[in-house]
């Protein structure tokens, strides 16, 4: 008799679709799909945690990976011209990210862990690999995100959350 050997531990995306579903911030990313589709997604995910006070994202740097917050509070702060600092705050079902994402710009403000927090990170080399063997679901992504990025331009004080 053959014992199976148990399934590799991989981290529950479920809890990020439900964060998602539930929040009812104004910028919660919109994206409704399956349970197939998001284990789909899920292999192109990588999950992480922040510790409080942690930087994940710096003001200036060119990078273009998006987060997608799970749960916890990620605090955004941007220094303008003038150095008046800005402070918004992201929590659980929206995401971070999607300003360099989209427009291939440096970082245009710091992000940091407010509390402990568990995010799922997108690199766009991992997106454009989802965007050919999922393309329904690339789009779906790129519509939420996109949403959130407009939603996020049209509402001053959630302005500063573009990253």
């Amino acid at each position: 008799m053959n014992a199976s050997l148990p399934a590799p531990i991989r981290a529950d995306i479920m809890a990020l679709a439900q964060a998602m579903r539930q929040s009812n911030a104004l910028d919660a990313v919109p994206l409704n799909l399956t349970e197939v589709q998001w284990q789909s997604l899920a292999d192109f995910l990588q999950p992480m945690t922040l510790p409080q006070g942690q930087v994940l994202i710096e003001q200036g740097v060119k990078d273009r990976m998006v987060y997608f917050v799970e749960s916890g509070s990620l605090t955004v702060h941007y220094e303008d011209a003038k150095e008046r600092v800005r402070i918004a705050s992201v929590g659980h079902g929206s995401l971070l990210g999607e300003g360099a994402f989209f427009s291939h710009m440096p970082r245009s403000a710091t992000v940091q862990a407010g509390a402990p927090s568990r995010l799922w990170s997108l690199t766009p080399l991992r997106f454009r690999e989802l965007s050919m063997r999922f393309p329904p679901i690339a789009l779906e992504l790129t519509l939420a995100m996109a949403a959130v990025l407009a939603c996020r331009m049209y509402n001053r004080p959630k302005r500063v959350a573009v990253t």
